[in-house]
């Protein structure tokens, strides 16, 4: 059975991957699934010092994560339908004319 590190190991990659994406796409839906990738990272984080101290808490914690995720892409999801329908695009450019 993996230990505690290798469940870290993949989170920070997780994390990293899902950062890299961010900061490189301007695609709106690419730039959300990046944000989601890091997420997940976190949430396996806290798994995995939840099992490594043998609590529940970890695990209650990462299962709320899991439903601001869910509440998250609807939210992100419904943004990105208003922008295209108004701008004709998904690129993230257009999110600066719309601030200001």
């Amino acid at each position: 059975m993996p230990g505690i590190s290798e469940y870290l190991v993949v989170g920070a990659a997780l994390f990293a991957l899902g950062l890299v994406g961010f900061l490189s796409r301007r695609n709106l839906i690419v730039i959300f699934l990046s944000t989601e990738v890091m997420f997940q990272g976190v949430v396996l984080t806290a798994v995995a010092f939840a099992r490594f101290h043998h609590n529940l808490e970890g695990q209650s914690f990462a299962l709320f994560l899991l439903v601001i995720a869910a509440v998250e892409a609807g939210l992100a999801l419904g943004m990105v339908v208003m922008l295209y329908r108004r701008r004709g695009t998904l690129d993230a450019q257009s999110w600066s004319v719309m601030f200001g």
